[in-house]
């Protein structure tokens, strides 16, 4: 398998600005590997202004929360965009384009759920969300490793979870100014991910076993 068969793909890549920022990070003295840790700063961050909201801090930390999730995504675009179209790729590469992420999906998923102080229990479907991220990816990874393509299989992939977030955290605030009410949006979202999470998982492992039973083996329609 090339390096380009295991990339995600993703139609910003072809948008212009997109690769004019590549290029001038291709230029300066930073490898995608920095980029790469670079996300889970972000990461962290967007859980710490999630935990100030759920101790009681301003909701519209949520809005702060929403540009680290983008944030953190632009750099799980650029890291690859430098390693490759930049050439700048290295052999532990695939390490630091893999290992951030596991990080950085619970960072932001548990910590949802610690927002979400008018239901206790919703903690719980927080950390449901970041170990079926994790899982997600393992299956991923797994399948790969074994043979089969590289499944980047939705509905709810790394940039779906990351997209339902982003726009639970953008209407959280105006949850509150409209009804009165806080947190039923991000449950909402959280309870999203999950269960597309668990479809991601299913149809991954599926499309792997077909791939890897199959006498003549043909990419999943899935993939």
């Amino acid at each position: 398998m090339s390096d380009m068969d295991g990339r995600r793909p993703l139609k910003i890549r072809n948008i212009k600005l997109m690769n004019t920022i590549a290029i001038v990070l291709s230029q300066r003295n930073i490898t995608p590997n920095q980029i790469s840790m670079i996300s889970i700063i972000f990461a962290l961050l967007c859980g710490l202004c999630l935990l100030a909201i759920g101790a009681g801090y301003s909701i519209w930390w949520s809005w702060l929360a929403a540009l680290f999730v983008q944030c953190r995504l632009l750099c799980n675009l650029f890291d690859g965009m430098v390693a490759m179209e930049g050439g700048k790729s290295t052999p532990s590469g695939e390490l630091f384009n893999d290992i951030p992420d596991r990080i950085a999906d619970p960072l932001i998923l548990v910590s949802a759920g610690y927002a979400i102080a008018l239901f206790p229990w919703a903690i719980e479907f927080g950390w449901l969300a970041g170990l079926l991220a994790v899982k997600t990816a393992y299956v991923r990874t797994l399948a790969s490793s074994i043979g089969a393509p590289t499944l980047f299989t939705g509905p709810m992939a790394k940039q779906h979870r990351m997209a339902v977030m982003t726009i639970g955290l953008l209407v959280m605030p105006l949850e509150s100014l409209w009804f009165g009410t806080q947190g039923y949006v991000l449950l909402i979202a959280l309870i999203i991910v999950n269960l597309g999470s668990l479809l991601t998982l299913y149809y991954r492992a599926r499309d792997a076993y077909q791939y890897l039973e199959s006498a003549s083996p043909q990419e999943s329609r899935h993939v």
